[in-house]
């Protein structure tokens, strides 16, 4: 069985859409597993689909305005350099109104709905593809995977919602009497996951490079230090999933192709510039046709 893993990464998702549609498109895999963790969940239902084109669609034309419905902070490009401040009027009104975290993101919610239909779900579900997406069960403080067939509409959606709130900026979601949020808290690169359930062979897309080639840009705020913060503990998370993949797909005798970026893509992940992601998607197309070009020369 073949499985095809991609990783949280916020808007850095478009580069693992562009590696997907050469895997897909190009080299004609066929994949039987499919998991994906924050912006990973939202490409692999249309992945498994092969709606290629419409998930593209989707990451090159979203902003802001469709992840949030109370965006959290103001974004300032200097030299460069995308500056994250926070927007005290929309923080105000979030907490007054009871919430727990700097900001909503239920136009997210409704976005998924608005690419998954009824007809695309209950097609995969009557197919032999495993689908998968992660979560993070705060309240436990474990990871959970949520497989498409367990779930009827609205929940799985549900759950792709919640494996992409990137807490505290996002919303925490209740859920069966638990808090949620972001998979990638916990289980960022799932490739342990996909040998659990029976991967023989893995292409994981890792939306990082593979090692750093330049330093970080820490903020100059405090709101954008939070954020630069929160991304350095999952960077943690990513390297401990990776080095516990490498050793499980070993000893299991699974074949593993990692996908990293060659460069890195940017240091804010929450920020949603078409152009960027329009790029991005290119990158990863080129990407994956440059490293199996390279695979078959030698």
């Amino acid at each position: 069985m073949r499985a095809l893993v991609i990783s949280g990464g916020g808007s850095k998702g478009a580069f693992a859409g562009g590696v997907a549609e050469y895997l897909l498109d190009k080299e004609k895999n066929k994949y039987d597993i499919f998991i994906g963790t924050s912006t990973g969940s939202l490409l692999v239902t249309h992945l498994a689909l092969d709606k290629i084109d419409a998930i593209k669609k989707v990451y090159t034309s979203v902003t802001e305005e469709n992840i949030f419905n109370r965006c959290p902070f103001k974004i300032k490009n200097k030299n460069g350099v995308d500056i994250i401040k926070i927007n005290h009027f929309n923080v105000l009104i979030n907490f007054l109104r009871g919430s727990n975290t700097f900001g909503e993101s239920f136009n997210l919610k409704k976005l998924i709905k608005k690419t998954i239909t009824k007809e695309d779900f209950y097609q995969l579900k009557s197919g032999n593809k495993i689908v998968v997406v992660t979560v993070t069960n705060l309240s436990s403080n474990k990871v959970e995977y949520k497989a498409l067939s367990d779930f009827e509409y609205d929940d799985f959606c549900d759950w792709i919602w919640i494996s992409c709130n990137y807490i505290p900026f996002m919303s925490l979601v209740i859920k069966n009497n638990s808090e949620y949020g972001d998979g990638g808290f916990t289980s960022l690169v799932p490739i342990r996951e996909a040998i659990n359930r029976g991967a023989t062979e893995i292409d994981a897309i890792i939306l990082e490079t593979e090692v750093h080639i330049s330093p970080k840009f820490t903020g100059k705020n405090p709101f954008s230090l939070l954020v630069n913060l929160f991304g350095t503990l999952l960077e943690q998370v990513q390297k401990n999933d990776i080095t516990i993949g490498k050793l499980t797909a070993i000893n299991e005798n699974v074949k593993l192709n990692l996908y990293y970026t060659p460069t890195q893509l940017t240091s804010n992940a929450l920020v949603f510039n078409k152009i960027q992601m329009e790029k991005w998607w290119k990158q990863g197309y080129e990407t994956a046709k440059e490293r199996n070009g390279t695979n078959k020369e030698n």
